[in-house]
């Protein structure tokens, strides 16, 4: 059984020390993929990716290939998304069962969605280890 791919087109917009960062456009055929619903290019124009330990295999404005385990796009979703709506619904429940007010259980679910988003960022380097994506270049 092979593994489900997310694969897209785009164009290296710049190379620094060891990474390329590559500029996906978004395209109709986004509507129709079978991963566009977990898939970061299906919700906005243009994407930046960051590719790390390729940048002296391509050049600028090079089209090239960047894909991803579907999978990565899952564990995307469920940390950018799921994750912190459970934890929003449960401080508000526990701050209005505890405090006797929605006000303050609504000030508590924001407090948990701020300190949830800081501790992604504090995890950036370890997240982007399993959050990767590979590119290749485009054979004619």
């Amino acid at each position: 059984m092979t593994k489900e791919k997310i694969i897209h087109r785009g164009i290296v917009e710049r190379i620094e020390q060891n990474k390329v960062f590559v500029r996906i456009e978004q395209k109709a055929a986004c509507s129709e993929c079978h991963a566009a619903s977990v898939c970061i290019a299906s919700d906005k124009k243009d994407k930046i990716i960051e590719v790390n330990g390729h940048a002296g295999n391509f050049n600028m404005q090079e089209d090239v290939l960047i894909s991803a385990q579907s999978s990565v796009g899952l564990f995307a979703v469920f940390i950018a998304y799921a994750i912190p709506l459970l934890a929003v619904v449960l401080a508000v429940i526990a701050g209005i069962f505890i405090c006797k007010s929605e006000v303050i259980g609504g000030l508590i679910g924001l407090l948990a969605l701020f300190i949830y988003y800081f501790i992604l960022y504090l995890m950036r380097d370890k997240l982007r280890k399993n959050l990767y994506f590979n590119i290749s270049k485009i054979s004619d």
